[in-house]
């Protein structure tokens, strides 16, 4: 089953994050992510809204995980931290990745 990488983000330093973004991508396409949604229009129906939202499309729920726990999007990470606040989570699909 393939997975999605979800993340909601509201950027509080743009200089920073823009760090942490030129990094990630790279990690995420390292461990056979790809962007399906980055940063674009949405309607919010529910929830703390976030006007950064991101999907990443991966091949599977482990292959998302050891992404995000990988030297590379650690990295990434050190730069989002104190620069964002943000919620991402994994969701298996029913799709192959």
């Amino acid at each position: 089953m393939g997975a999605l990488w979800i993340a909601h983000v509201t950027v509080t330093d743009e200089e920073a994050y823009g760090k942490y973004a030129a990094l990630a991508g790279p990690a995420i396409a390292k461990h056979g992510g790809r962007f399906i949604a980055r940063g674009g229009r949405y309607v919010q129906l529910e929830g703390k809204e976030r006007p950064r939202n991101v999907v990443a499309k991966f091949p599977t729920v482990e292959a998302a995980e050891q992404c995000y726990h990988s030297p590379e999007y650690q990295e990434a990470l050190s730069h989002a931290r104190g620069a964002s606040e943000r919620e991402l989570l994994i969701v298996e699909t029913d799709e192959q990745g």
